[in-house]
């Protein structure tokens, strides 16, 4: 089973009732979350850990990762709120008010941290739960736990606005790559962490910290895989009409991992000699599988039955 480990939040997206007046709709998101999602749906086992609410939209996003045969049951479930996203649309342009204070997902603790059962193959962390505290330090806890015996993975997903301790911040992720056998990350994100620089000498200087696989998203572009053992694959992006990204990257990553599990490939061993045929393969996956994303509004990952 691949368990993610991370947010699960409700996103209140701007409609209009019939009398026309202004009104916001209650989607279940989290880019963690939709990883999850998107996991389940390509067929492969899925599991999810985080904080949920008792309330009703805790119940809304449990639902969801059932009716997507993601096991939730690592999860913790308390009675404070669920993190709240309102989202205003200008211009097809997001901003945010975002509540997030003593809810059920971040006020995770240390007490909160499972016991992995064996049959957790791999564990994937990122997004916004990682800058706040105190969920992000569990949430490193969790993947640093899983590291030794596990596969572990890592999408920073960084967003500048959620990071309130910069250094703090820095040392989690820079903790948390070393001790990844995957990262993915975007041009955006390297530059952040890196500063100045090309983006293959970031991709490198990433590669000696610690990572078997490094995977570089780059929109219409496609995406490239890095290996430490110097291997370098691309893939194209599919073609389509896109309606919004909102969860390209969260379904890649699922794509990538769904591959390598189907094909035997998520061990500790496997991962750090992929062949390029098997990497080629998890990250066309994952590029497919975005694809159908971002055609669709919203986070609404692909089922595998309509690869």
């Amino acid at each position: 089973m691949i368990l993610c480990a991370g947010e699960a939040l409700i996103d209140m997206l701007p409609r209009e009732t019939t009398q026309g007046e202004d009104a916001y709709a209650p989607y279940a998101g989290g880019a963690v979350f939709n990883t999850a999602i998107a996991l389940g749906r390509l067929g492969a086992p899925a599991g999810f850990f985080s904080g949920f609410s008792s309330d009703f939209f805790g119940d809304l996003l449990k639902s969801k990762l059932d009716e997507s045969h993601v096991d939730a049951t690592l999860s913790v479930t308390t009675d404070r709120p669920c993190t709240v996203a309102f989202v205003k649309l200008v211009d097809g342009h997001a901003t945010y008010a975002f509540y997030d204070e003593n809810t059920a997902g971040r006020m995770l603790s240390q007490d909160d941290l499972p016991v992995l059962p064996d049959a957790i193959n791999a564990v994937f962390c990122g997004g916004i739960s990682l800058p706040v505290e105190p969920c992000g330090a569990v949430y490193e806890s969790l993947f640093a736990q899983a590291a030794p015996t596990r596969v572990t993975m890592i999408d920073p997903n960084i967003r500048p606005g959620f990071i309130t301790d910069e250094s703090r911040y820095r040392a989690r992720i820079e903790h948390m790559v070393a001790l990844a056998d995957i990262v993915k990350v975007s041009d955006e994100d390297l530059i952040w962490l890196m500063g100045e620089g090309t983006i293959e000498d970031h991709i490198q200087t990433l590669l000696t910290k610690g990572p078997k696989l490094v995977c570089l998203t780059e929109g219409s572009e496609g995406v490239r895989g890095f290996t430490s053992t110097g291997k370098i694959v691309q893939v194209k992006a599919n073609k389509v009409d896109v309606v919004d990204t909102v969860g390209a990257g969260d379904t890649f990553n699922a794509g990538l991992l769904a591959s390598l599990d189907a094909a035997g490939k998520l061990t500790k061993d496997a991962v750090a000699d992929l062949d390029e045929d098997t990497i080629r393969a998890a990250l066309s996956l994952g590029a497919q599988a975005a694809a159908i994303t971002v055609s669709r509004a919203g986070a609404n990952p692909p089922w595998k039955s309509e690869l």
